[in-house]
């Protein structure tokens, strides 16, 4: 209920509201769960793991990265990179280096990887991690995706304009996320740390808007 909450505050009242309510409440949950019992250990916070999860996380990023890239100059995936809110070079940079991660990928993976995660486990060990969890953040994008396919000329392109567009976009960002949900559930339970799932996080989006940019600028010169 808490989720539900945080997410249609967040994408439909303010925009200051949508700046600090998901890290806000990312936050109280954390409080609250400790204050319940929880460890840091449970948390993914464990100082102890965070050498694993360095590793963990450098190697994450080092497999987007290198998947981005061939995203974005292959002829074939090049036209999905060109997202409306990502046309600038200056607006990918803010995007990828302070809202991404302050914003998306930390608050999210406290709240999911964090929060949900060590919730879950106590209550149904690790298939009630990855089936509910990995459900539950896909359900999560559905406002977010609101508009996906009128924002992005590949998207708009493969699955058409209009309401049926829309729902399309919609359902396969759930699934895509769902999909994404369980890889980083993965990546924490194997690392023993947040600090994995959080790089994953911040480097699919921040590396793909940062690929926008650049798609739109050469696309457009």
């Amino acid at each position: 209920m808490a989720l539900i909450c945080t997410n249609l505050i967040a994408h439909f009242t303010t925009s200051w509201a949508s700046i600090v309510t998901v890290p806000v409440a990312a936050l109280v949950l954390l409080a609250l769960v400790r204050r319940r019992g929880l460890g840091w250990g449970e948390l993914g916070l464990d100082p102890r793991q965070w050498r694993r999860g360095t590793i963990w996380a450098l190697a994450a990023v080092g497999i987007v990265l290198g998947a981005v890239a061939i995203g974005a100059m292959l002829p074939i995936t090049r036209p999905f990179f060109l997202a409306d809110r990502y046309a600038t070079i200056s607006g990918a940079l803010i995007a990828s280096m302070i809202v991404i991660p302050l914003q998306t990928a930390i608050p999210e993976e406290l709240a999911f990887r964090g929060v949900l995660h060590g919730t879950l486990d106590r209550a149904y060990g690790a298939r009630g991690v990855f089936a509910t969890g990995s459900l539950l953040f896909g359900l999560w994008h559905v406002a977010s995706s609101l508009g996906l396919t009128s924002g992005n000329k590949g998207l708009s392109s493969f699955l058409g304009g209009g309401v049926a567009g829309q729902i399309a976009g919609i359902a396969l960002a759930v699934l895509a996320t769902a999909a994404a949900g369980v890889v980083f559930t993965w990546l924490r339970r194997r690392s023993g740390s947040l600090l994995a799932p959080i790089a994953l996080h911040w480097s699919l989006n921040g590396a793909g808007a940062l690929a926008a940019a650049v798609v739109w600028h050469t696309t457009m010169r």
